[in-house]
């Protein structure tokens, strides 16, 4: 299986928000359904191109907010991977364009948020999403440079490496020999 990644850690700490979440959740869960080769070459190819098919978990924090949110409770839902860190923001809701006033202030509305498909309920505003392993870096360790979050999340994608089936390898040649 050489030429794919074996384990992917995202690492959505302190994402403020944007629009981006839904594409990548989209390439995050394609699997592939054919495997391709090249005469000389041992590397294997999928298709859809680019698919990662190891473990995949998220590191997750406070200062994730909006898309930053919405990443990882999307992660969760289409069960890609555990979340590692601490409980996200919680603030989806988006405002409207401004209505502009005479001295160039103006008024934001809310506007759009979301709920889940499922249940019908409204997701993650006042609350967050909750990680599936609580790590929470202690501030003095962090500013010497140790990352517990990360450290975790190594350790989680090492230990599910171990019982993962890889993706089957490049089978022996054909013989396209008449048969007598």
């Amino acid at each position: 299986m050489s030429g794919l990644n074996e384990g992917l850690i995202i690492d959505d700490r302190a994402n403020g928000g944007g629009n981006v979440s839904p594409m990548i959740l989209e390439r995050l869960a394609r699997e592939p359904y054919r495997l391709t080769m090249r005469r000389g070459s041992k590397l294997i190819g999928t298709v859809p191109d680019a698919v990662q098919v190891g473990p995949k978990v998220c590191l997750i924090n406070k200062y994730s907010a909006s898309d930053g949110d919405l990443f990882p409770w999307g992660f969760r839902a289409l069960k890609l991977g555990k979340l590692i860190g601490t409980r996200t923001w919680g603030g989806i809701v988006g405002i409207s364009g401004s209505l502009p006033y005479m001295d160039g202030t103006d008024i934001r509305v809310p506007f759009f948020t979301s709920y889940d498909p499922k249940t019908g309920d409204w997701i993650i505003e006042n609350h967050g999403v909750d990680p599936d392993i609580v790590v929470d870096n202690d501030p003095i360790r962090e500013w010497n440079g140790e990352d517990q979050q990360l450290d975790r999340a190594i350790q989680e994608v090492m230990n599910q490496l171990k019982d993962r089936k890889p993706l089957p390898g490049i089978p022996a040649p054909r013989d396209w020999a008449p048969k007598k």
